[in-house]
């Protein structure tokens, strides 16, 4: 038990996942946690923040642009695989028993999101939580065009990758000594990316409570 604990420590520590798996293992844990269900608890938006910043500090010994086309590729990839997961499997998964690793509610949630933003929703939905790993999968459910989806999730991997890489890049290379407040980044992004999702829940009960006491006629 104690090596499950661990081992789930060892894949929500960004620094540990860049110092040890290096360029390979972000690239892995980009795409599973964009494009596999059960992988939503990956880190995602601080990941790669993180590993811009370690790039800028010469502590992950790659080019910045070798970093930022791998985990674009993951990125788009992952999206795909989630895509063509909600595509042909996507009723087993609607019928699935819930667990630990699936919630209907991320579902919910998605498709909310779907509801309010439209195909934008995968493109918003790569800043956040949880929305990033199933709006793919909505995506295929409800059998949205190809080329549709294509500009979307290329869209939203740019902009989510250049984003946090390049600000975590940057940032590296001009302050060194933000090395020194890795530990604070990281945590003000948890809170950042939970008060979001958070908020996205709590919306969604007040809109479904307006329904509930507004029944159509």
């Amino acid at each position: 038990m104690n090596e499950v604990l661990e081992f789930f420590r060892f894949l929500l520590n960004s620094e540990e996942i860049i110092s040890k798996g290096g360029l390979i293992l972000v690239t892995l844990i980009v795409y599973a946690e964009t494009g596999i269900f059960f992988c939503f608890f990956l880190p995602g938006d601080y990941l790669l923040f993180t590993a811009g910043m370690f790039c800028g500090l010469g502590i992950m010994n790659v080019p910045i642009l070798l970093l930022l086309g791998c985990i674009l590729l993951a990125a788009v990839a992952g999206n795909y695989t989630g895509y063509f997961f909600g595509k042909y499997l996507g009723i087993s998964l609607m019928n699935r028993k819930e667990n630990f690793f699936f919630k209907k509610q991320y579902l919910v949630n998605t498709e909310k999101a779907f509801a309010e933003y439209g195909g934008n929703a995968l493109i918003i939905g790569r800043f956040l939580p949880v929305i990033r790993t199933f709006a793919p999968i909505l995506s295929g459910i409800t059998k949205m065009n190809h080329a549709r989806f294509a500009v979307y999730n290329i869209t939203g991997a740019v902009l989510w990758v250049l984003t946090l890489c390049l600000l975590g890049y940057f940032l590296g290379k001009e302050y060194p000594q933000i090395l020194n407040y890795v530990e604070y980044i990281i945590i003000a992004f948890i809170l950042l990316t939970s008060a979001a999702v958070i908020n996205s829940f709590l919306k969604l009960r007040k809109d479904n409570s307006d329904s509930s006491s507004n029944p159509k006629k």
